[in-house]
């Protein structure tokens, strides 16, 4: 994406989300304030829309590369759940020590960034070995994900009062730190960034990552030049679902600190759109994913005023998306079937 595709994309999404505005409230205006104040208003606002941020750039980071690898990953939602249930799991044995972050965070993180791995590897050899479709595999495994939480934080996994469906709470002193405790802004901010760097180096600078697009662009293309298809392609959706579960990890340990059966927010569906609307690249992934963020964090201060504010990010995901892939359309860029390996 060039700087000139970038500005009418930025364009385009602000005509998108007036529109919105003026066919859902009554005073669009009021609203595109009310929006603004609640996104980027003072320190509130502004932290708000970052600790969204952080889980929409891991997890659209992660689409980034399984698309790019040809592997249309629909699971994302089951891949962060995933990372999250075995961020729980790698907490267990700190709970009562409760070590400093330093300690927690390796362990944890990693769990859960192996645990979305596997998982998303999964769908792929399915694909790889046994032709079943990744978007259909995928899909369906997001509910085996999120039923497989209900049931653990209802059974083994619950806190051990036996009160309430969750898990017992990571001490503070585990957790990600925060830059001020008055906020929920933490040090997963950081992570995030890193990880939009090792994306675009991976991608775009070494052989494993040119050998995966090249996957996705023409897997015979590929096959010609002695490129195992089939290896780029776990390859894509064994990274794709490690940074998905580890935005569940970084979730868990930056914000909720324990795990309900309302831990799935639905991050790893917007991630799609993040992803799209930056164009498979993981530096636009940055400002897609600032933009979700703002709509998010905003609508919660509209939804204090107008009834229509809590709806108002799936109708602007909704258009913003399909605007996107007219435009698509229009330039003859319409995505192919993938070919089975």
């Amino acid at each position: 994406m060039n700087l000139r595709q970038g500005a009418v994309t930025v364009v385009g999404l602000v005509l998108v989300l007036l529109l919105t505005l003026a066919i859902l409230t009554p005073n669009p205006f009021e609203s595109a304030r009310l929006l603004a104040v609640g996104a980027f208003g003072g320190e509130i606002g502004i932290t708000r829309t970052l600790v969204k941020w952080i889980p929409l750039t891991l997890a659209g980071l992660g689409v980034v590369v399984a698309w790019r690898g040809g592997m249309y990953n629909i699971g994302g939602e089951g891949q962060f759940v995933v990372g999250g249930i075995a961020g729980a799991f790698a907490a267990k044995p700190i709970l009562e020590a409760a070590p400093g972050w330093f300690v927690a965070a390796p362990l944890i993180l990693a769990a859960a960034t192996l645990a979305g791995a596997a998982w998303g590897w999964i769908a792929a050899w399915l694909f790889v070995r046994r032709g079943v479709e990744v978007v259909i595999s995928t899909i369906l495994m997001n509910f085996v994900a999120i039923q497989m939480l209900a049931y653990l934080v209802s059974g083994p996994m619950r806190e051990r009062s036996g009160k309430l469906p969750q898990t017992d709470r990571l001490p503070d002193a585990s957790a990600l730190p925060k830059f001020d405790p008055r906020f929920d802004l933490h040090y997963g901010i950081a992570l995030a960034l890193v990880a939009v760097a090792l994306v675009y180096v991976f991608l775009y600078l070494t052989k494993q990552g040119f050998q995966l697009r090249l996957v996705g662009e023409n897997a015979r293309a590929a096959r010609a030049n002695r490129i195992s298809a089939p290896r780029g392609r776990l390859l894509a959706m064994a990274v794709s679902g490690g940074l998905c579960g580890l935005a569940g990890g970084v979730e868990y340990m930056g914000v909720t600190q324990q795990l309900g059966q309302g831990f799935s927010q639905n991050w790893g569906f917007l991630a799609i759109p993040v992803a799209l609307l930056a164009g498979l690249h993981p530096i636009a992934v940055c400002l897609s994913a600032l933009y979700f963020a703002a709509i998010l964090a905003g609508s919660r201060n509209l939804a204090g005023f107008t009834a229509d504010g809590t709806v108002l990010i799936y109708i602007v995901q909704a258009a913003a998306v399909l605007g996107l892939v007219a435009l698509g359309k229009y330039k003859g860029k319409a995505a192919q079937p993938m070919e089975a390996a």
